[in-house]
């Protein structure tokens, strides 16, 4: 008699993790708008459903929460009392914030018990920094930027972000001519465990890929329209180290939707287009929903909002809100940032 309960247990255990999840049928969704004065924001951190920390072209960085008043108010960061960096990055490792600007010279800030220190600049014509992630250790970092050489511009970090050191251009792969990122909405990287993908755009658009905290890289081609500076990928996130995702177009023409989307079932080595020349058109930010195996996707831009519940093969305009980021807390709430706002999306 105990072995047949231990064997229907056994069974009922294999029946639950195997029993296929059924994604939710949304047709409209209602983001909670806040308006914030002279500053676009492209770049959030959440922290949980009530709270989410920014940083913004003016220099500010802070926390945002529509429950309290904000635990920190924001900090207005100015270089040598005259520049405003205007950030696009930002990161936390779950002590410190970190925070780094676009444009020459890149200033990279820490942000720790109200204070900012600077902890890395650089100087040249053609820096300019996009993204930055820490690997979920929280000990290990990447920064991403154009090439200032005939390579992507990559900064990492062994020692939770006390320093950070560039890769030299012979240990990374070799980009062609007007090939580089996009400072879009800090999610042309994605991390899993020491693992790390990053999107590019312009005359290529390719998915650069390390496994070792980014000591090694491969480069792999993808179908993402290319060719031209505001083509490619603009943002790509992975539910796995299997199923990853990229979204973009071409910035100079965002209601075309031809060969802007596109899915991997192999980790990132080869891509599929989906949705070729059907809605969304160009999106600036595309993520997975939380604990919906890799079914249901929200991509936003500055036209609109939209939702896939079969991983991104299709896709509905739930939004005509413009957003440029989006980041999930959980399965039912996200916080968004655009131009002069803040949003909070809550799913029921």
């Amino acid at each position: 008699m105990k072995r047949i309960i231990v064997l229907f247990f056994a069974f009922l255990v294999f029946t639950a993790c195997n029993k296929e999840y059924q994604p939710r049928i949304i047709d409209s969704i209602e983001v909670q708008e806040f308006k914030m004065e002279n500053i676009s924001i492209r770049a959030i951190h959440v922290i949980n459903k009530d709270k989410v920390i920014y940083a913004g072209s003016n220099g500010d960085v802070g926390y945002f929460t529509d429950k309290e008043t904000p635990v920190l108010q924001p900090i207005s960061i100015k270089y040598q009392d005259t520049i405003s960096p205007n950030f696009r990055s930002i990161a936390s490792n779950g002590k410190a914030v970190f925070a780094l600007s676009v444009a020459n010279p890149a200033l990279l800030y820490k942000i720790s018990g109200g204070k900012a220190a600077l902890i890395y600049s650089e100087k040249d014509e053609k820096v300019f920094y996009d993204s930055m992630h820490f690997f979920d250790d929280n000990k290990h970092g990447i920064a991403v930027g154009d090439p200032t050489e005939n390579c992507a511009s990559i900064l990492l970090t062994d020692n939770a972000g006390e320093s950070w050191t560039k890769i030299p251009c012979e240990n990374l792969p070799k980009f062609v001519q007007d090939e580089a990122f996009f400072a879009a909405s800090n999610t042309n990287i994605k991390t899993i465990g020491s693992t790390v993908w990053i999107a590019s755009g312009g005359k290529k658009s390719r998915i650069l890929k390390s496994e070792d905290y980014g000591k090694t890289w491969q480069i792999f081609d993808t179908p993402i329209i290319q060719g031209n500076g505001p083509q490619g990928m603009y943002s790509i996130d992975f539910y796995d180290k299997n199923i990853g995702i990229a979204i973009g177009g071409d910035y100079s023409k965002p209601l075309e939707n031809t060969s802007n989307k596109a899915i991997t079932k192999d980790g990132g080595k080869s891509w599929t287009l989906v949705a070729d020349g059907q809605n969304p058109n160009y999106k600036s930010c595309v993520q997975y929903v939380p604990k919906t195996n890799g079914k249901e996707v929200f991509a936003v831009g500055k036209t609109g909002i939209s939702y896939s519940n079969d991983g991104g093969v299709s896709w509905k305009e739930v939004s005509k809100e413009g957003y440029y980021a989006i980041q999930f807390v959980d399965r039912n709430t996200a916080w968004l940032s655009g131009n002069n706002k803040i949003g909070k999306m809550v799913l029921k």
